[in-house]
């Protein structure tokens, strides 16, 4: 079996997906983007397509190495985007040449369902006690929301009792019936971060997300060593050299590397597995579309350590635009109970792509989505 070729698709809400094909008529899935920079991981996997065509998609970890080695230039959120998607399409090969889901091929089942969250609110919430109850009434008991709008890096007293204030609306309307993870989105200093932790710790929050950037991860063990509160991070981590020094330092409890930016199913069973010999959990970052969804699911159902995926379905970068399983055929297959979902059944990743329904938003594609930039009223520039 041979490469003959590739096609990529950008789709709304910001997803763009990559179809390689083969001499023998199996395509793979895969989905390759950084959001707000869908052009430019479409021109490096056109840029590293020549080291594609004509080569055996099973081999899949040469195939890997040469894209990450061959180039002499390695790591970044665009290239490791790129071959995350095309990672991804020949593990959907592997499995459908095979007839088995990917998860069989690294190893099997080591759970029978996964447990799932759901996103509430936006970048300024206002409407969380709303969206979880309607998710609430899905079966979801599992949330994440923004921790904090925009903040200076010393911020005032009444900007601390905003953020206490939402969070204590919710506990106070929900109590322990629900679970829920707070994202600081890297937009809090290490000083703020450390105020607002000790601040939120009586609400025992599941986990903190990335409280700080991680340019300061060295303060993840500073600030993991003054709460119960586990540490999240590792959406804007790109390999395993990245996680090896954050495993290093210490301080995170969960690890959320992103299989459309961290070298795809190849790259994130190893730091899934680095994780855990450092007895940290892993949770994979997923605001993306059904492949993202589907790999990191294959990586979820094989490791131990795994405790809970984020997905897209009802997320607020959604609205208006298109949802996870419109591009799908076998939604049944997407359906979860009680906040769990089973493991996709089919052969590849399990997702069956609408080809058409593809074809068709590609071409009315004119979201070119692109974070906020968020200004201080100093005029300064904030962390979205």
């Amino acid at each position: 079996m041979k490469i003959t070729g590739i096609r990529l698709y950008k789709v709304a809400p910001r997803w763009q997906f990559l179809a390689i094909d083969t001499d023998e008529g199996i395509t793979g899935w895969g989905e390759p983007v950084l959001e707000g920079r869908v052009d430019t991981v479409q021109a490096a996997v056109k840029e590293l397509s020549p080291y594609l065509i004509g080569k055996d998609p099973s081999r899949i970890n040469d195939i890997w190495n040469v894209l990450y080695r061959g180039g002499f230039y390695r790591g970044g959120g665009i290239l490791m985007s790129a071959i995350s998607g095309i990672d991804q399409a020949l593990w959907d090969i592997k499995g459908k040449v095979m007839n088995q889901p990917v998860y069989e091929l690294l190893g099997g089942l080591c759970r029978d369902k996964m447990k799932l969250y759901n996103w509430v609110g936006g970048d300024n919430p206002s409407d969380e006690v709303d969206d979880i109850k309607l998710y609430k009434e899905k079966g979801f008991d599992t949330f994440k929301l923004n921790g904090t709008g925009k903040l200076k890096m010393i911020d005032s007293n009444r900007a601390i009792d905003q953020v206490i204030s939402r969070i204590d609306t919710i506990r106070a309307a929900f109590g322990n019936t629900i679970d829920f993870g707070l994202d600081f989105h890297g937009r809090v200093s290490t000083p703020m971060a450390s105020v607002l932790i000790k601040e939120l710790e009586p609400y025992r929050p599941l986990f903190i997300e990335e409280p700080v950037l991680h340019d300061y991860s060295e303060n993840y063990a500073r600030l993991a060593a003054k709460t119960s509160i586990p540490i999240a991070a590792g959406e804007r981590m790109f390999s395993r050299y990245d996680f090896k020094r954050i495993f290093e330092q210490g301080g995170l409890g969960i690890v959320q590397p992103d299989l459309s930016h961290a070298g795809g199913i190849t790259e994130c069973l190893k730091i899934a597995s680095m994780a855990e010999a450092y007895d940290v959990a892993l949770a994979p970052h997923c605001p993306l579309g059904p492949v993202a969804l589907a790999a990191c699911l294959a990586i979820d159902f094989v490791s131990p350590n795994a405790i809970i995926q984020e997905q897209s379905m009802g997320i607020h970068y959604n609205k208006g635009t298109a949802e996870l399983i419109d591009y799908v055929k076998n939604k049944e297959d997407f359906e979860y109970i009680d906040g769990y979902i089973k493991p996709l059944p089919k052969p590849g990743l399990g997702v069956v792509i609408d080809e058409e329904a593809v074809i068709e938003a590609d071409k009315k594609f004119d979201v070119d989505w692109k974070n906020p930039i968020w200004r201080h009223e100093d005029g300064s520039f904030a962390e979205w």
